[in-house]
């Protein structure tokens, strides 16, 4: 009974709320004329604001391309001197495998062949000693993978040793070292470095020696004239007497005349006293015939005395005067002996000098010898350090790389070709027309991007052909080749859409878009600003136009970024009543 009633209350107050509820709905949809034709009026137009901006303006050439890796270039195995000939490939990489600077790409008879960067291929061997361009490009090499060379000059000295030794020994390899061939030369430059050395020694004691036999030699010669002038002086007393000799005043020959003279005048004397005493005895009557006969026997004694004295004298003048004309003989015979000490003197001086003289030519060319063998035994000793083989590396011009074709096969010749490689920079494949090619430039910057993919990426431009209708594309168009950026997204085989800046504004500029911008009655182009719900109107000079932006300067200054500018109006739609 109770239910019953609960049950008809609930019932009572469901009605009435639903009585109320039409009665609110019927209310709501009665309008007075003044409010219908409120509702009916048009709104109030709002104006569509948007800030001033301070961006880069550019002008763009769009093309498109297709996004590929570099193109392929051979990698060449050079041969080694060091080794005496090509090694056999004992491992090679498979397609695709990408390395960077210092890997190890392959190798040959159990040896490596590192990959470096470097514009010049590798030719030669290297080691310590060899200088030149490549050994600076390696030595650049081995600082970049942080072993230091000393100083990248282009010299291989021991610290380019110590830092090639490090390098295998992180790539865990053995470094190459000196060759039999190598030790074995060594070892014949030391035996002939010593047989230079004692000939030299050898040598240099013979031009001791002749140098003192030149000594010696000047010593005999003045020896030997001093000794035949003084046996001259000895012969022929003072240079009076060699003087009166010469010209034919003998003083001998004066003293013989001197002496036949007085001699002469003796006898005669004699004959005079002997003559007057026989007269005197003849003439006295009182002498005897004893005595006058004595008388006469004196004179004729006298008479042969003064024969005697003549004879005497004459023979002893013409004995001086023999002597005086043999004197200039003897005297040029003196001189004779004298110049021929002086020339035989001179003659071995002169044999000893030339002596000298081929003891020190064989003293230089002993030196020659040794300093020529000291040379090379230096060089060949600093090439017993640690080498680098032709075919032990490669120089690529950019790194990294990916491996894009196996030419060789292992267990072949390790010289010549064995792969192509390409770098990992991506490359795109595009054209220009005719009329936007002279437009672009090599180094020109390129953005790339497709939408529909959601790429985006940046590159620059790398080649423009010469002519239309090359590498592919049609006479009516200029290849355009453009490298990529980095970029993390793998873009090869994607065609996509190249943007290219052909002109811009230097720098950020004031812009605003392009529908700001309206004409005065005087014909100047003006912006309208709004200032917090005042609006007015400034004077501008546009610049350059582009994608919906232009450039624009106010004279005054009176417009800054960030500032907002009306590009139009909105109208609210009316409402209707039903």
């Amino acid at each position: 009974m109770v239910a019953s009633r609960v049950n008809v209350l609930w019932g009572i107050l469901g009605l009435v709320g639903g009585m109320a509820l039409g009665a609110w709905y019927m209310g709501s949809r009665i309008q007075s004329p003044a409010e219908v034709a409120a509702r009916t009026a048009p709104p109030e137009p709002s104006a569509i604001l948007v800030p001033v901006e301070s961006r880069l303006l550019s002008s763009d050439v769009v093309t498109r391309g297709t996004v590929r890796f570099g193109l392929p270039q051979p990698i060449s195995i050079a041969p080694s001197t060091v080794k005496g000939g090509a090694g056999l490939i004992s491992s090679l990489p498979r397609p695709n495998t990408q390395f960077k600077e210092g890997d190890v790409i392959m190798s040959a008879s159990g040896r490596p062949v590192f990959v470096l960067r470097g514009a010049a291929p590798a030719f030669r061997d290297m080691s310590p000693g060899t200088s030149g361009g490549d050994v600076q490009q390696f030595e650049e090499a081995l600082a970049r993978l942080g072993f230091d060379p000393g100083p990248v000059d282009g010299n291989y000295d021991q610290k380019t040793s110590l830092a090639v030794e490090r390098m295998y020994q992180r790539a865990g390899w053995d470094a190459f070292g000196p060759t039999r061939d190598q030790r074995a030369a060594v070892a014949a430059l030391e035996r002939d470095w010593s047989d230079a050395s004692r000939s030299r020694l050898a040598a240099e004691s013979a031009r001791d020696t002749a140098v003192k036999a030149v000594a010696a030699a000047r010593a005999i010669a003045d020896q030997n004239i001093r000794q035949a002038t003084i046996d001259s002086a000895a012969r022929f007393g003072t240079g009076r007497k060699l003087a009166d000799a010469r010209t034919g005043k003998s003083l001998l020959v004066e003293t013989e005349r001197a002496k036949g003279t007085y001699s002469a005048a003796m006898a005669d004397a004699d004959v005079k006293t002997q003559m007057a005493d026989r007269a005197l005895v003849v003439l006295d009557p009182r002498q005897t015939e004893m005595t006058k006969a004595a008388a006469e026997a004196k004179l004729r004694v006298a008479r042969s005395a003064q024969r005697k004295a003549r004879l005497e004298a004459e023979l002893a003048i013409d004995s001086a005067t023999r002597e005086a004309s043999l004197a200039d003989e003897r005297i040029k015979a003196a001189e004779g002996a004298v110049q021929a000490a002086r020339l035989e003197g001179e003659r071995s001086v002169r044999a000893a000098q030339e002596q000298q003289t081929l003891a020190e030519f064989d003293v230089k060319v002993a030196a020659e010898r040794y300093e020529r063998l000291d040379r090379e035994l230096a060089a060949a000793r600093a090439k017993l350090g640690v080498q680098v083989p032709a075919d032990e590396v490669v120089f690529i011009p950019s790194l990294p790389i990916r491996v894009h074709e196996v030419t060789a096969s292992v267990a072949g010749n390790a010289s010549g070709p064995v792969m192509s490689v390409t770098d990992n920079e991506l490359s795109i494949d595009s054209q220009l027309p005719i009329e936007a090619a002279p437009l672009v430039k090599p180094g020109m910057k390129v953005a790339v991007d497709e939408q529909a993919l959601g790429i985006k990426a940046n590159g620059v431009v790398d080649t423009v052909a010469n002519t239309p209708g090359t590498r592919g594309v049609d006479g009516y168009h200029f290849y355009l080749g453009v490298k990529v950026e980095s970029t993390p997204v793998a873009l090869a085989g994607f065609s996509v859409r190249l943007s290219i800046p052909i002109e811009t504004t230097k720098g950020a500029v004031i812009a605003v878009p392009t529908s700001a911008v309206s004409l005065a009655a005087d014909g100047t182009s003006r912006v309208l600003i709004d200032r917090g719900g005042h609006q007015e109107y400034v004077t501008v000079q546009p610049g350059l136009s582009t994608g919906g932006y232009v450039e624009v300067n106010a004279p005054d200054g009176r417009l800054a970024p960030g500032q907002m500018v009306v590009v139009g109006y909105k109208t609210a739609e009316p409402t209707t009543m039903k």
